[in-house]
């Protein structure tokens, strides 16, 4: 299987405030032709740099890049012309009908009416877009207008579909409804390349995934690969009491043999033990011979946020502080 996307030590650095910021460090990349493939990493880590570079909105510093088979500094209009984009705001117009603006859109790429009109009754069928294709896109509901978004981005039938935080401020209807229809752009051999911080999203959805972190990346694989890394159960006890009790908990909790790794983030306890059902009863009974009460108690299996974890020392859902000024301005 030929890769779609490639990157070789892609690098970004701005100038905000007197100061320099790295906002990416030498990211490498590689995305399989007709896979779903993940890009996650908390607000701020240079995930929207990074696929701003990619979809030649952005100047690379250093590195190299190639989509669809072109190199992104040499050869920007022909990666435009080869791709789709959908960023975060979408880009339609609010006046026109959603027919009206996917026939635009098509003809702006350079296809003929009759064609261009074919393939948009293609994706009217395809989005389940009929309903309200013929009316105005001001009277869109926000999972409408995402649908519609995607539409935009492949009315020109692109090699590869870049999809910026698809379903950020969707209600868990409208996301599970979006995410069928990149599902089956995937069956139709479309290659999408998809931010996100909805780790749900990412292990429901993607093939394979890749997190960055302060412009680095930490980890990638599938999600069941990446899971797998993390060691046993993730159990977590929020602890009733002062801080003393807390680390006194997190050292009782550490001592059980079958504890891999233990942290705790103010009075809350994240564990990763092997075989949580059998360990759990072991601690609690440490715990309360200590007389050091809790609030809460949780098993379950790892997550992606466990991984990001594991690999960071805090949670994937964590914004970053330094954020860098590019994507203050544009989020991400």
């Amino acid at each position: 299987m030929d890769d779609v996307i490639e990157a070789e030590g892609l690098r970004k650095t701005f100038r905000s405030k007197g100061r320099t910021v790295e906002a990416v460090r030498g990211v490498d990349l590689r995305v399989r032709r007709g896979e779903i493939f993940g890009f996650l990493g908390p607000n701020g880590a240079g995930k929207t740099t990074t696929l701003r570079m990619l979809t030649t909105l952005m100047p690379i510093d250093e590195g190299r890049a190639s989509v669809a088979g072109c190199d992104v500094a040499s050869q920007a209009a022909l990666v435009r012309a080869k791709t789709g984009y959908v960023s975060q705001l979408g880009g339609s117009d609010e006046l026109a009908t959603g027919r009206e603006n996917m026939i635009l859109q098509g003809r702006l790429y350079g296809g003929e009416k009759a064609a261009v009109q074919r393939r948009v009754e293609q994706l009217i069928d395809l989005l389940d877009l009929r309903p309200f294709a013929d009316r105005r896109v001001k009277t869109y509901s926000g999972g409408q207008r995402r649908r519609l978004d995607v539409a935009l981005g492949i009315v020109h039938q692109p090699e590869a579909l870049f999809l910026d935080e698809p379903t950020t401020g969707l209600d868990p209807q409208n996301r599970a409804g979006l995410w069928d229809q990149v599902k089956a752009l995937r069956e139709r051999g479309t290659t999408v390349f998809l931010t996100t911080h909805y780790l749900e999203e990412a292990d429901a959805l993607c093939d394979r995934v890749t997190i960055i972190d302060h412009g680095e990346i930490v980890a990638e694989g599938t999600p069941a690969q990446l899971k797998s890394e993390v060691l046993g159960d993730a159990v977590t006890l929020r602890i009733d009491g002062e801080e003393d009790e807390v680390q006194r908990a997190l050292s009782l909790c550490a001592s059980v043999s079958t504890t891999e790794q233990a942290s705790a983030e103010g009075d809350l306890l994240r564990l990763y033990v092997k075989d949580g059902a059998a360990a759990l009863p072991h601690m609690l009974r440490l715990l309360d011979e200590q007389r050091i009460s809790l609030s809460s108690i949780g098993v379950a299996q790892p997550t992606l946020d466990d991984v990001f974890l594991a690999k960071t020392g805090r949670s994937l859902r964590d914004g970053d502080p330094r954020e860098s000024p590019e994507e203050e301005l544009i989020g991400a």
